[in-house]
């Protein structure tokens, strides 16, 4: 994080893991200096917490548009406990076409 506040989430979409489906949320701030290391397999997401936020990600590989899949954020099955009101979130049309966990993609 450079500046702002962000709930970064991770979801385990690999199913031969024994935590498959679960999910981890951790505040990331620019003040702290907390990161997150996701592994390969995971889902990512975030819910910027402050007004605005800068955040910055390494990655193992290059962008490809092609290999980009997006779950639904609020996925039931995930029960992801966001802090905010559904009504008051502002999600891009990307992520409002998500595909549902049980339909998703996921990883041997």
């Amino acid at each position: 994080m450079t500046h702002g506040a962000v709930l970064d989430i991770a979801v385990d979409l690999r199913r031969s893991s024994p935590t498959f489906g679960k999910h981890i949320g951790v505040e990331l701030d620019g003040e702290s200096g907390r990161m997150l290391w996701i592994p390969a397999g995971f889902g990512h997401g975030l819910l910027v917490l402050s007004d605005v936020a800068g955040f910055a990600y390494k990655v193992t590989d290059y962008y490809s548009p092609t290999g980009e899949r997006t779950i639904l954020w609020n996925d039931a099955d995930l029960a992801i406990p966001w802090p905010v009101a559904a009504d008051q979130v502002v999600v891009s049309e990307k992520d409002q076409r998500g595909t549902a966990f049980r339909e998703a993609q996921v990883f041997a």
